[in-house]
């Protein structure tokens, strides 16, 4: 038998074997490992903190939530810049020794049909329909080299839901620079109002929401302008609202309770808003001190409606609740010690409040129990003897004595200070006398005038030092005044004035612009608010919730003509006052005769 021994280079191949055979085995487990994750549907991923970066959070949080197609975010179009004409100034050192004849301008090219041919537009870009119609996000930002400084967000025309509204929620909670949401036509219902109304406390910077076109059926407008939401400019133009949507917004606006202090203009055009909603609106502006621009226009407003807006920007009487509510406020206007009853000592010598009278059943209760009291002492005294009185004087005689001279060193202390501060007086006197002889002397005069000065300064403050120990005991009648003036007062608290048994306060004056144009006025209600307009004019503005009324009113297009005197009355009064109006240049003949 032959044995065949094992070679070197036979024993080599087999451990290559070896290590590629290991090699392919853990391939196999690792692909198999990334198989059975990517399989596995319940394993939940990560959750993503957005960095405040829209482009990137946008894109990541759509990827993760399965979105067939991702909306591109693109900085919003522009008209492009033209750019500045290259001078034809020749450059300097170069064709010094040329002449300055000016070479011919060549001439235009002709096209074939005999026309110029011209550039193409620079004001627009020509895009295809279908590209253009591609749902995305348009943004403007502060320096579009920083993707972190998006200020503005325009989404139109494609629709947001659920998931879409969650994803633009988590995206803009870390946006501090975002100031302005334009979603127009974009199918809000109320599930996804609310949404959006749940982020926007969260908003710090935003000031400027439009939700123009959106109807939607729930109407909870409300929930856009709490307590808490930043919004300051709101446009629901064309949303569908009725007069249920107008009595939550009017609700929001203000009530005897509470008010909304952060909206500034409000614009509910092209809507389906009739009488009873403009009742409620102005129901809100009653109490509303901070909303400066409303615009009504384009619905069904009527007389009535037109009768209350100017009830509330002339004057209005006040309701029962409204009343309660106002001597609350009146109650706490006061100091904190207003509720206190003051020492008797006061109650004594006040002479302009006189002391409070009571009841002949709680006199006579009274006089029985001091009736009581007295034959008790009585009693005690006869039994007693008088040797208790006796020790009570003593003891009293004694307590006189030791306060005597109590009050004697106190003089003497006092007069000795006195004393040795006169003299020291006397002596910086002196000393400054002889420095200002010694500066005299020297041609400067400065000091003596130094010294006189604070002698009359210290005297000055010693008689104000005086005045005010005298004046302490009394009370100081100009603080009450600033404390009203630095603190914000409710509309409730102004002065009113008792009428046929109520009490009328001065209206609206904040709010500066109202549109009523294209509605249902007639005579009447433009008679009203002719009338607001004249009572504004002539209305003092030295109440504390004063301010200048309204600077501008549309009317036009309305039931009653433009031509009628009413609309002229109206217009003239407030031509003047608005400040977009410019009147016309004077003619040298217009001067003339003036």
């Amino acid at each position: 038998m032959t044995t065949t021994r094992p070679t070197f280079y036979s024993v080599a191949n087999k451990i290559k074997m070896g290590k590629k055979v290991e090699k392919s085995l853990k391939g196999e487990k690792n692909q198999s490992a990334i198989s059975q994750d990517e399989e596995d549907p319940n394993k939940t991923p990560e959750p993503y903190n957005c960095t405040g970066n829209f482009q990137a959070d946008f894109t990541e949080l759509c990827r993760r939530n399965s979105m067939a197609a991702i909306p591109p975010v693109i900085h919003r179009a522009r008209p492009p810049t033209q750019a500045a004409p290259e001078s034809s100034k020749p450059e300097k050192g170069k064709d010094k020794g040329k002449s300055a004849v000016p070479e011919p301008e060549p001439e235009p090219e002709v096209d074939p049909e005999g026309e110029n041919a011209e550039p193409p537009p620079k004001t627009y870009v020509v895009k295809d329909k279908f590209e253009y119609f591609k749902p995305c996000v348009q943004v403007e930002m502060e320096n579009y080299d920083k993707p972190e400084t998006v200020t503005e967000i325009y989404i139109r025309g494609w629709k947001i839901d659920d998931i879409m509204m969650n994803t633009l929620k988590q995206c803009w909670s870390v946006m501090e620079k975002l100031h302005t949401i334009n979603l127009w036509n974009v199918g809000l219902n109320g599930e996804t109002l609310s949404i959006m109304a749940s982020t926007l406390p969260s908003i710090v910077n935003l000031r400027t929401l439009i939700l123009d076109g959106n109807v939607v059926t729930e109407e909870n407008w409300h929930e856009l302008i709490t307590d808490e939401s930043p919004v300051q400019n709101l446009s629901l133009r064309h949303c569908g609202m009725t007069d249920k949507g107008a009595k939550s917004i009017g609700e929001a606006l203000g009530t005897v309770k509470r008010t909304n202090t952060k909206l500034v203009t409000l614009n509910l055009a092209g809507n389906q808003i009739s009488d009873q909603g403009a009742i409620d609106i102005a129901n809100g502006l009653r109490m509303n001190r901070t909303l400066m621009s409303l615009s009504l226009a384009s619905n069904q407003i009527g007389d009535k409606g037109a009768i209350k807006l100017g009830e509330v920007l002339s004057r209005f009487p006040l309701s029962h609740e409204e009343v309660v509510e106002r001597r609350k406020q009146k109650s706490s206007m006061g100091s904190p010690d207003r509720n206190k009853s003051p020492p008797p000592s006061r109650r004594a010598d006040s002479k302009d409040r006189p002391g409070s009278v009571r009841s002949s059943s709680q006199h006579d209760k009274s006089d029985k129990s001091k009736q009581k009291q007295s034959a008790k002492t009585k009693k005690d005294a006869g039994k007693g003897g008088k040797e208790a009185p006796k020790e009570e004087e003593k003891h009293d005689k004694s307590k006189g004595k030791k306060d005597d001279k109590a009050a004697a060193k106190k003089d003497s202390k006092s007069g000795k200070e006195g004393g040795t501060s006169s003299r020291k007086a006397e002596e910086e006197s002196r000393k400054t006398q002889h420095r200002g002889s010694i500066s005299k002397d020297k041609g400067g005069n400065t000091t003596g005038r130094s010294s006189g000065a604070s002698l009359v300064a210290d005297t000055k403050n010693a008689a104000k030092g005086k005045s005010k120990g005298k004046d302490k005991g009394k009370p100081s009648q100009a603080e009450p005044e600033d404390m009203g003036d630095s603190s914000f007062i409710n509309p409730l608290t102004d002065e009113a004035d008792f009428i046929d048994g109520q009490l009328w306060v001065p209206g609206n004056r904040l709010l500066i612009n109202l549109n009523l144009s294209r509605n249902q006025i007639n005579e009447q209600g433009m008679a009203a608010i002719l009338k607001a307009m004249q009572y504004q004019t002539t209305l003092a503005l030295g109440s504390k919730s004063g301010g200048t009324g309204l600077m501008r009113i549309c009317v036009f297009k309305n039931k009653i003509s433009s031509e009628h005197d009413i609309v002229r009355k109206i217009n003239d009064i407030m031509l003047p006052k608005d400040p977009f109006y410019k009147p016309p240049p004077q003619t040298p003949e217009a001067e003339s005769t003036s």
